[in-house]
């Protein structure tokens, strides 16, 4: 169990941070069946990691959990939060989603 009491859990070979964290890379693997062409998954990359670099200084990285790529060419970059999101997370977060223009989704 972590400092935030979250449970490492294994699925298909992979160990996971929490069982929220499993179980939707469960819910992502199903959507690579869909037969949606909107909605299908094309491809997951497992822990992204985003340098956090301002005025070619690099201050930091930040890690998300999934990046997400469906068929019709939109990606998402998706972090798994439980109730706690530090202070150091949340500046993180904005700093990645304004030097990539990204936007970064918690589920």
């Amino acid at each position: 169990m972590s400092k935030y009491r979250a449970i490492k859990t294994e699925f298909n070979g992979i160990t996971f941070d929490s069982k929220k964290e499993a179980a939707y890379y469960r819910h992502l693997k199903l959507l690579m069946k869909a037969k949606s062409r909107n909605e299908r998954v094309i491809e997951i990359i497992l822990q992204p990691r985003f340098d956090i670099v301002v005025n070619d200084c690099k201050i930091g990285f930040y890690k998300a959990d999934f990046q997400v790529y469906y068929a019709d060419g939109t990606q998402e970059i998706i972090d798994v939060k439980g109730y706690i999101r530090t202070p150091v997370y949340r500046l993180k977060k904005k700093l990645v989603e304004a030097i990539y223009g990204i936007r970064i989704i918690e589920v």
